[in-house]
C-alpha cells in the first residue's frame, strides 16, 4: 500500500488557504477589522480607530481641553434622587483627567462622597458654599 498523502509546506498550505494576491501582513503592522472589540494578542481594541486601548488615538484627540471662558456654575439637584440632593458644578474650563482629579481633591475638602462625570462633578449633598470657596481658593472662580 502506498501513502498517498500530500505534504505541503506552511507557506504552500496558507496559499492554499487564502488563495488571494493580498500581501501578507506581520503581526505588529496588521490592524484588526473594523467592528472588532477584542484581540488576544492586544486585548481590547478601540471601536472607532482599531488600535489597543492603552495606546487609542481618538481618545488623545477628546481629551484636549475645551475653550475657556465658560461660566462656572454651582447648582443643587434633587431630580431622579428620591429627594437626595447633589451639588452639581459644569462649566469648570479642564479637560477629563484634570476633572477628575479635581473632584478628588473637592471630596476630600468637602468631606463627602460623589463623582465625576463627563463636564461636570457630583457632590453629595448640599455643598454649595464649601465648593465656591474651594474653587476661589484655586482661581477656577470668581
Amino acid at each position: 500500500m502506498t501513502d498517498k498523502r500530500q505534504w505541503l509546506s506552511l507557506a504552500d498550505l496558507k496559499k492554499t488557504l487564502n488563495p488571494t494576491d493580498e500581501p501578507e501582513h506581520s503581526g505588529d503592522e496588521a490592524l484588526p477589522a473594523k467592528g472588532q472589540v477584542y484581540s488576544t494578542e492586544h486585548g481590547r481594541l478601540c471601536p472607532d480607530c482599531g488600535h489597543p486601548v492603552k495606546q487609542c488615538q481618538c481618545k488623545a484627540q477628546a481629551r484636549a481641553a475645551p475653550k475657556p471662558g465658560g461660566k462656572v456654575q454651582i447648582r443643587r439637584e434633587t431630580k431622579g434622587r428620591k429627594g437626595k440632593g447633589v451639588t452639581v458644578i459644569e462649566g469648570l474650563p479642564l479637560d477629563q483627567t484634570e476633572l477628575e482629579q479635581l473632584a478628588k481633591a473637592l471630596r476630600q475638602h468637602c468631606g463627602v462622597g460623589g463623582t465625576c462625570h463627563p463636564g461636570l462633578i457630583e457632590l453629595q449633598g448640599e455643598q454649595q458654599a464649601k465648593a465656591k470657596a474651594f474653587l476661589q481658593q484655586r482661581g477656577l472662580m470668581k
